[in-house]
């Protein structure tokens, strides 16, 4: 089984029904089984609670749509802590998403998420945090793998998905190699030759998952990152689905 463990629900062709059953049509072609979800057509940077709960409304709507196919992560934002705590209620502890996916509205290791944390850990669902290094400068609460990092260190019970590896990978791996409770995903960037390789060698390829950021990268390159890797065939495995289904319970 191939998990897609980075995907959104993205673009301007139709409604956003006729996008979640286009966007399955590109990922048979290259095989892909099941693509975890989130966010909606929204892309304001600290969304308020009625932004948030009706990108996660979106969401909910494919997943009953295609249950087979999308696995549902609650998108929050930490500034609103209240009413981000009953959203995961809403989505994940009486509903059917499994995880919970975090962007730009707050640096990730403030003191709001510890909340968030702890009741991930209680629902065992794993938090994905996109993550960047940009050389001309980060937007003002984009988290880097450090402020990852900071996060995975206070709560070690909770599994921490470290988004696109923080662009610059080989930072990135660097940054959370001593941290069991946080796997790097190798989504979002150009194909380069040896992400796949580093990260195998560096955080060994039980932490290391697939995710494309579809629709805004292609599926096909960022499958070509471990596909093309000059690693084993269980490992490649272990990447582009086994690790995903152990971190979710599938």
């Amino acid at each position: 089984m191939v998990i897609d463990c980075h995907v959104h629900v993205q673009g301007n062709r139709g409604t956003p029904d006729d996008r979640m059953g286009y966007l399955l049509d590109y990922a048979d072609r290259v095989g892909i089984d099941r693509l975890c979800l989130s966010l909606g057509t929204s892309r304001d940077y600290s969304p308020d609670p009625e932004t948030f709960r009706r990108d996660n409304d979106m969401v909910w709507r494919a997943v009953e749509m295609y249950p087979e196919r999308y696995i549902g992560f609650c998108y929050l934002n930490p500034g609103y802590l209240q009413e981000s705590l009953e959203e995961i209620d809403r989505c994940i502890a009486d509903g059917p998403f499994v995880g919970i996916k975090l962007w730009v509205a707050m640096l990730c290791d403030q003191p709001n998420l510890d909340p968030i944390c702890e009741r991930a850990a209680e629902l065992g669902a794993p938090i994905l945090q996109h993550t960047w290094l940009k050389i001309t400068g980060n937007l003002q609460y984009e988290s880097t793998p450090h402020n990852v990092a900071n996060l995975a260190r206070r709560h070690p019970d909770v599994n921490f998905i470290l988004g696109h590896s923080g662009g610059n990978w080989e930072m990135g791996y660097r940054i959370v190699q001593d941290l069991p409770n946080v796997c790097a995903e190798v989504s979002g960037g150009d194909p380069e030759l040896g992400q796949t390789e580093m990260g195998v060698a560096m955080l060994g390829a039980e932490r290391i998952v697939y995710g494309s950021d579809a629709p805004g990268r292609s599926f096909a390159s960022q499958l070509a990152k471990v596909r093309g890797a000059d690693i084993t065939d269980d490992q490649r495995a272990m990447i582009l689905g086994g690790n995903m289904r152990r971190l979710l319970g599938l």
